[in-house]
């Protein structure tokens, strides 16, 4: 993954030091302390994590991280976690935080084909927030899943398959209006896990038995 700087709220860009301690200071409290907690989190084996630039206009402050499942130097999975905050609320959301989340991987096209695969990849989400004891709500979001087919100079290509997950949750706020988002975190290093065809790294696993992972992928990914 390329090293990006991120950043803690919009309108950061182009400051001084005095100017960027000033809007430091600016940062509410809670969202202050939900940030310091996903920086001092660490995730598990394999999993390759970095702080990347966050979107400016979805709430007045954010903060982003990217990671990738990573094995013999292959990218297995990999996605961005978003954590968002509006001081004000937010009526969509139920709160005044929300995580927002990509997660993708690359497929065997007859997985792809499995019609059962969009339920089953949801509930991955559902299952790690579970699976960590975690209160949440106003969950939503989409599967996709997409083949390529190469035609032409590109015919010796095989065909190629990806997951997509996109979603957002509320996460229920605790001591001081703070949400427990290192445990967020952990479930979301779960769900990507399971993308990536790796055991789940929960503490139980998913709440739901016949919740399984993708068979493994070792094959390099199309370029």
């Amino acid at each position: 993954m390329a090293a990006v700087r991120g950043q803690l709220a919009e309108g950061s860009d182009g400051m001084d030091g005095t100017e960027e301690n000033a809007a430091a200071e600016a940062v509410p409290p809670p969202f202050r302390s939900a940030v310091e907690a996903l920086r001092a989190a660490r995730p598990g084996p394999g999993i390759e994590m970095e702080q990347t630039r966050a979107p400016k206009r979805l709430a007045p402050y954010a903060y982003a991280l990217e990671a990738a499942v990573v094995e013999d130097d292959e990218d297995l999975a990999d996605g961005r976690l978003v954590l968002l905050h509006d001081p004000a609320g937010h009526d969509a959301w139920k709160g005044t935080f929300r995580l927002v989340t990509l997660v993708r991987a690359d497929l065997e096209p007859e997985m792809a084909a499995d019609p059962l695969l969009p339920d089953v990849c949801w509930s991955w989400l559902t299952g790690a927030l579970q699976g960590r004891g975690l209160s949440y709500g106003e969950p939503s979001g989409t599967v996709t899943r997409a083949g390529s087919y190469y035609f032409g100079g590109l015919a010796e290509r095989p065909p190629a398959s990806q997951i997509e997950i996109r979603a957002s949750w509320t996460p229920r706020e605790g001591l001081g209006g703070v949400p427990d988002v290192a445990s967020h975190l952990a479930a979301w290093c779960d769900l990507l896990c399971q993308v990536a065809g790796l055991p789940p790294t929960g503490p139980t696993g998913p709440t739901d038995a016949s919740v399984v992972s993708l068979p493994q992928r070792r094959g390099p990914r199309a370029t």
